[in-house]
């Protein structure tokens, strides 16, 4: 049994038109949500045991608050690969991932983290910021998931809908 955890990136700021896309911080609300929404992913027990996150600063941040909300030593793996990436290439990065890894987190950005979830679904689910899909598959290994593997259970988490 194998746990996919999508997360699109926390709520990022505006303020400073000069940063390049892929330097952008979190703002104030990307920065309360993140590890909100860690939390309660360590409430659900779908506590992830490796996360793999887009290189663009609020990505990164995103992944760093949510695993420092665990309280464990979870290892957060940096791609270039996940930046504004498309949903093979999440497929792709998804493969890579060890078999021992039972439960893993990927942390990236839209439009190709709302698509992959749509494609997993089979049907359209809204992916604000910080909302995270959870897909529970009885695969062995991560090479074995494809867009038309059925879960056998699926959520969807938003900051605004949990506790």
């Amino acid at each position: 049994m194998k746990t996919l955890l999508l997360m699109r990136h926390a709520k990022s700021s505006w303020d400073d038109t000069s940063l390049p896309d892929h330097e952008r911080p979190l703002n104030h609300r990307g920065r309360r949500d993140a590890p909100r929404m860690g939390k309660f992913i360590k409430k659900t027990k779908h506590l992830p045991q490796r996360v793999v996150t887009s290189s663009a600063v609020r990505a990164r941040s995103t992944a760093e608050l949510v695993v420092k909300s665990f309280d464990d030593d979870i290892p957060v793996v940096v791609t270039e690969a996940l930046y504004h990436a498309f949903p093979e290439k999440m497929l792709d990065v998804i493969h890579q991932q060890p078999c021992d890894v039972d439960v893993l987190l990927l942390v990236g950005h839209n439009p190709g983290m709302e698509s992959l979830v749509a494609l997993l679904l089979d049907r359209d689910e809204k992916m604000p910021t910080a909302a995270i899909a959870s897909f529970d598959y009885d695969i062995a290994q991560w090479s074995d998931l494809s867009v038309s593997t059925r879960c056998k259970s699926s959520a969807i988490w938003r900051p605004k809908e949990i506790d």
